[in-house]
């Protein structure tokens, strides 16, 4: 976009601009939870028009899963070459073709074609729509607009759920799987018009258009957050994906890689594929189980905006401790229950609520904190990337969590599954109290010299013990 567009986006737009620009790169969330969530009610239809064996069905239900990962790793890299923006645009078109794709398959090969693909953008998505919001946020309120993506990933599957309950009775899976199609096309328009980030456009050497996007999405003056901005660009020169090993930036690398990992080893996606089961156990019926899974999902949409209230109040840290440690309390209780004989009655309706508790923890801790983190602990030249890695990372550790919970429950057994995630939770809320940073209210460019600094420190700290040693 050359300096005139920028201009002619950022100009007359209002004192809105900047929640316009947020809610439209957070569509990239909602179709991250849509096309996540639609599959599970189309499959229940594919069955009767495809043939497939139970590896076959496998692929086609991870098939999106390993199009993430391959969309995560090159995503990050895209984003930092190409500009945020541009990757919202190019992942936009690729939701539209994969949905498609699934929408016209005539045999199952296509169908995992278009999976893949969907997943490809899934991954994109994952990454850019987080990182160009929180580049492009002021401080003060990044984490609420940054966290609006995760709030749409949760509407997104929500949407799903009614869209598969409004085509069950025709059992129209094309339509189902299609209907991605319309997001897509509402994202990719509504971005023609939207400014880059400023701060990769700084690093790019459009000073001008960086001040002018700027001067549109803060009050006053921004002279000093300019003057931040291009210290960091300083300090960055030949920044490399390989420096995340570099000492000052290994502590973001681990906390990165860690939550990502936790996010999925705690259970979330496997808790959230046995909810219907879990319900129908309880006594209630089919179409009152699937209802009830509705119900779980407004939950976590309701949280999500809990979470978003409050995170830029009361920080990060807060509310991953006080969500992880609901996890930790819901999931003994739900090993628990299905430890005892005679799962019914009273028992029934605890591991209900349990189970909608863990999703409302979830969603008020590691679900929405996990994504806003990661987009703002990373220097500036190497956060696409950064993303990018530890993107691949919780997408992998959801493709292992969800082949392994039906051997774990096989061999294990679904109490002993339970506390098993439990487990990870204590580990997962260990290594938050232990090692997260808090970022409530500062800038990105802050939060790197923190890092910097904190190597500073450490480095003579060491150098004064090993010169007091040698004294001695």
């Amino acid at each position: 976009m050359a300096t005139t567009d920028i201009r002619e986006a950022v100009a007359g737009s209002g004192d809105r601009f900047i929640y316009l620009t947020a809610a439209l790169a957070a569509l990239n969330g909602l179709l991250f939870g849509f096309d996540t969530g639609i599959i599970s009610g189309a499959f229940l239809y594919i069955n009767d028009t495809f043939t497939m064996s139970p590896l076959v069905e496998g692929i086609v239900m991870s098939g999106a899963m390993a199009g993430a990962a391959l969309g995560a790793a090159v995503g990050g890299k895209l984003a930092d070459r190409l500009g945020r923006r541009r990757l919202i645009l190019i992942g936009a078109v690729v939701f539209f073709v994969g949905s498609l794709t699934m929408a016209i398959a005539p045999n199952v090969p296509v169908l995992v074609a278009g999976r893949l693909i969907d997943g490809v953008a899934i991954g994109f998505a994952s990454i850019v729509g987080p990182l160009y919001i929180s580049e492009i946020a002021p401080p003060k309120i990044r984490g609420a607009l940054t966290s609006l993506n995760q709030l749409m990933v949760t509407l997104g599957i929500l949407i799903s759920y009614f869209v598969n309950y409004a085509f069950a009775d025709a059992g129209a899976w094309r339509l189902m799987l299609g209907t991605g199609m319309i997001p897509a096309v509402v994202l990719a328009v509504g971005m023609v018009k939207m400014p880059e980030s400023p701060r990769w456009l700084y690093e790019h050497g459009r000073r001008d258009d960086a001040r002018a996007v700027l001067e549109r999405t803060r009050e006053g003056d921004v002279d000093d957050e300019l003057a931040e901005i291009e210290q960091t660009v300083e300090k960055q020169s030949g920044t490399s994906l390989r420096d995340l090993l570099q000492p000052w930036l290994r502590p973001a690398l681990v906390v990165g890689l860690g939550l990502a990992v936790f996010q999925q080893i705690t259970g979330i996606n496997a808790v959230i594929y046995y909810a219907p089961t879990i319900l129908e156990s309880t006594g209630f019926g089919s179409a009152t189980s699937i209802l009830a899974t509705v119900g779980i999902g407004v939950i976590n949409v309701l949280m999500t905006v809990v979470a978003i209230a409050l995170i830029d109040r009361v920080g990060r840290r807060l509310l991953l401790l006080v969500g992880i440690g609901g996890m930790v309390v819901t999931l003994a209780v739900l090993g628990v229950v299905f430890y005892l004989p005679g799962f019914s009655g009273v028992l029934g309706w605890v591991a209900t609520a349990s189970l909608m508790l863990f999703v409302a923890f979830f969603a008020i801790g590691l679900g929405p904190v996990f994504w806003l983190l990661i987009s703002e602990i990373y220097p500036l030249s190497v956060r696409g990337s950064a993303m990018g890695t530890v993107t691949v990372a919780n997408w992998g550790a959801n493709l292992v969590v969800s082949l392994a919970f039906p051997l774990l429950t096989a061999n294990l057994g679904k109490p002993s599954t339970f506390w098993l995630f439990g487990v990870c939770s204590l580990a997962a809320l260990a290594f938050t109290y232990r090692l997260v940073p808090e970022t409530k209210g500062r800038s990105l460019e802050a939060i790197e010299n923190d890092l910097r600094e904190n190597v500073t420190d450490t480095v003579a700290t060491a150098a004064d013990e090993s010169s007091t040693t040698s004294r001695e």
